[in-house]
């Protein structure tokens, strides 16, 4: 809440703020007492948290609120008072406490009984009589594990200290990107001083020409009768272009100590206002620790998990966007890799098995690992689950690597778990821990030992508001690929080049590499000059492994993203946009982009030559054909029809895929579906006749629709040709093409 809305907010709106705040701090003391039931620090804080939202409940008139803190804070007293040995039941409880105090605090809950049940058994925990030495209790095998309670949403735990440390004022993330646009524009308009600054010296340098060529001709003047006029303007010359001589160098070290000073603070407020959008890694994983005690004593075990790294700065947008990924990789350790405690107890370990959660910084990248000392990922049951599922043939299975097989993990809807619970078993956690790690512009690693544990590895940048880049020229023109997604850097030979099935590949560290000329990709007009060495950048990776073309490498630089114009909507192959030091835009690639677009060039057969000497001009130029429909059986069928026939042909997944190409690319023919998502054929078609330079394009409509008012809708969208699946053929296809644009080569 901003200070306006804490002035109008209700007291039940101030309970429930204090209430996340101190129900925090319960959670991380209470997960503490478990390990450790007589640390009194921990039983002080959380007596303090439950007597203050005593107090709090008793002013909004709370009562239920009021009941389950004070039996929570009889219990610790109990407890600290050395009456009572909390015990795992009794953290339970108190657990169980804490949430309910949440619960309670929304409007309309009904909790009577919850109430009643807890207080009960808080009490019974308190005056119980304590035996010596009491065991945890077993706990007993549960065939299907109830719903784990959800994570507490109270997380940050740099707001819990304010009033004990530095004040704390809440901004808008808005008003914070402005301030840090702000930052770089002053940063980038900084650099401009150096430049002005060699213009001065450049300046002086020739004043002093100036002053020695009137010095010379004075002397030569010397032995010489002039007129006593000519003689003293010949000296108030000299007088004068002195004086200025000295003023432009006293100057021009005050325009030099002034761009020293000028760098260094806007240096200074950019790094600061950077800052300002960087949380500790700890105010996102606070409630982590209580997921996965709970998920562990769910399934019969004994878990623990720990947080290196707290301190460590994240960008704020990371750090919300790390939640699902971070929870399915817990989940997943706790379920896959922990065994049972009889299990780890046969195997030599100690009954409760560890997760450890790390955050650092390194070379300008954030990496957060994540370990267990549980069971590893037994490959052989791996590499037979491989083949069971078709995603290999077993002879090649036997030849993969386990850094190879370890991959499969990834792969949506892959699971080693035979049945299906309420935890996992549906192949989607690691999936989405990978395809989130990548829209952070990151990357993510596994490896194991089998019976010993797993760690995954997760890479990605500080902040998403900078991007460390490699610099590009491509056709006069300079892009940034960002370096998470670039995996070398290489200069090759033109020799080591080589054609195989009609594609260029080059062969670094045992591998065949794909290379594709960047001119292509990005649709500039003409092929890069003959070189004998070639900069390539090598971006993607296993089977999607490519090394773009570039004219030559410019450097590495730290880029400030700037967002394009939405109204633009998503531009092929580009990211964002960015400013160098001297003030000249660029755009960030977007890597992602541009391996789908080279897939469908190596898939159109449209490769062109990076040493485009080398390369034969076409006798004829060949018609180009976009196809558009969201069916891969149909458009594959298309495509290749029409290849046949001589035609060049492009393929779109969509109406709004078609879109982008035909805005970038030039064709003779568009053939579209109707039914697809994002854009219909018939949006598409309405687009077309709408735009004046792609109106006179021939638009064919093919479509499963063969009712006359379907035929009827679509010409009068502006098709030029409607065509039903229902009667379609090989030749109908073929002759309606020909019909439309003639034949293939022109």
């Amino acid at each position: 809440m901003n200070p306006e809305q804490m002035r109008d907010a209700s007291l039940l709106e101030l309970f429930q703020i204090e209430t996340r705040t101190q129900v925090q701090v319960l959670n991380d003391g209470l997960l503490a007492l478990e390990h450790d039931p007589t640390s009194a620090p921990h039983l002080e804080a959380c007596m303090r948290a439950a007597h203050s939202l005593k107090g709090a409940a008793r002013i909004v008139d709370l009562h239920p609120a009021v009941r389950i803190a004070h039996a929570m804070e009889d219990c610790l007293v109990e407890a600290k008072e050395g009456r009572l040995r909390l015990q795992a039941a009794d953290i339970d409880a108190l657990l169980l406490g804490a949430d309910l105090l949440q619960r309670v605090a929304t409007p309309g809950a009904e909790l009577g009984g919850e109430i009643d049940d807890l207080v009960a058994r808080l009490s019974g925990a308190a005056h119980a009589p304590q035996a010596a030495a009491v065991a945890p209790p077993a706990m007993p095998a549960i065939p299907e594990p109830p719903e784990v309670p959800a994570a507490l949403p109270a997380r940050r735990k740099s707001d819990l200290g304010a009033g004990e440390g530095e004040r704390v004022l809440r901004v808008t993330a808005d008003t914070l990107n402005r301030l840090l646009g702000l930052s770089s524009e002053t940063l980038v308009e900084s650099q401009w001083i150096a430049p002005f600054g060699a213009s001065m010296l450049r300046l002086r340098r020739l004043q002093a020409g100036a002053l020695q060529a009137l010095d010379g001709a004075r002397t030569a003047l010397a032995g010489k009768t002039l007129d006593p006029g000519a003689q003293a303007a010949l000296q108030d010359a000299y007088r004068i272009v002195e004086q200025c001589q000295q003023e432009l160098s006293q100057r021009t070290g005050e325009v030099d100590e002034f761009g020293w000073r000028m760098g260094h603070l806007a240096r200074r407020l950019y790094d600061t206002a950077l800052a300002c959008r960087m949380r500790p890694f700890g105010d996102g994983v606070g409630g982590m620790a209580r997921m996965v005690r709970d998920l562990g004593r769910a399934l019969g075990k004994q878990v623990r998990l720990e947080i290196e790294g707290e301190s460590t700065q994240v960008d704020r947008d990371i750090l919300e966007k790390l939640d699902a990924p971070l929870t399915h990789l817990l989940r997943n350790a706790v379920d896959h890799g922990i065994e049972m405690p009889a299990v780890r107890a046969a195997a030599g370990k100690p009954p409760e098995g560890l997760i450890r959660l790390a955050a650092r910084h390194a070379a300008g990248m954030l990496l957060i690992e994540l370990s267990d000392d549980g069971a590893g990922i037994a490959p052989e049951r791996l590499r037979d689950e491989v083949v069971r599922r078709k995603l290999a043939s077993a002879e090649t299975a036997a030849r993969l690597s386990e850094a190879e097989l370890l991959e499969f993990l990834f792969l949506s809807g892959f699971s080693t778990r035979g049945e299906v619970t309420e935890i996992s078993g549906r192949g989607v956690g690691l999936d989405v821990v990978q395809t989130m790690v990548r829209q952070l512009r990151g990357a993510v690693r596994i490896q194991q030992q089998t019976g010993q544990g797993t760690r995954f590895m997760l890479e990605m940048p500080l902040s998403l508001s900078v991007v460390r880049s490699l610099l590009v020229e491509i056709q006069e023109q300079i892009y940034a690929f960002p370096l998470a997604y670039v995996s070398h850097a290489l200069q090759v030979r033109a020799e080591d080049i080589e054609q195989l099935e009609g594609h260029q590949h080059f062969r670094f560290m045992g591998r065949q590499i794909g290379l594709v000329s960047a001119r292509q990709i990005l649709h500039t007009d003409q092929p890069a000059p003959y070189s004998e060495t070639v900069s390539v950048v090598l971006v993607g990776e296993h089977d999607r492994l490519y090394g773009i073309a570039v004219d030559r490498y410019v450097g590495e630089r730290t880029l400030v993203v700037q967002p394009l114009d939405p109204r633009l909507g998503k531009v092929q192959d580009v990211m964002a946009g960015a400013l160098m030091d001297d003030g000249t835009p660029l755009l960030i690639l977007d890597v992602e982009d541009m391996l789908v677009s080279v897939q469908k060039l190596v898939e159109g057969g449209r490769l062109a030559r990076v040493d485009g000497p080398g390369a034969a001009a076409p006798a004829r130029r060949r018609k180009r054909v976009l196809v558009v429909d969201d069916s891969l059986t149909v458009r594959e069928l298309e495509r290749k029809l029409l290849l046949n026939r001589g035609f060049d042909v492009a393929v779109a997944v969509d109406g709004m895929d078609g879109w982008n190409m035909l805005c970038s690319e030039s064709f003779d023919l568009v053939v579209t579906d109707v039914d697809m998502p994002r854009m219909d054929g018939i949006e598409l078609v309405s687009c077309i006749k709408a735009d004046p330079r792609l109106q006179t394009l021939p638009v064919m409509v093919v479509s499963y629709k063969d009712r006359e008012e379907d035929r009827r809708r679509g010409l009068d969208a502006g098709a030029d040709y409607y065509l039903a699946k229902g009667s379609f053929h090989d030749d109908a296809l073929l002759d309606a093409v020909e019909d439309l644009i003639g034949k293939a080569h022109t």
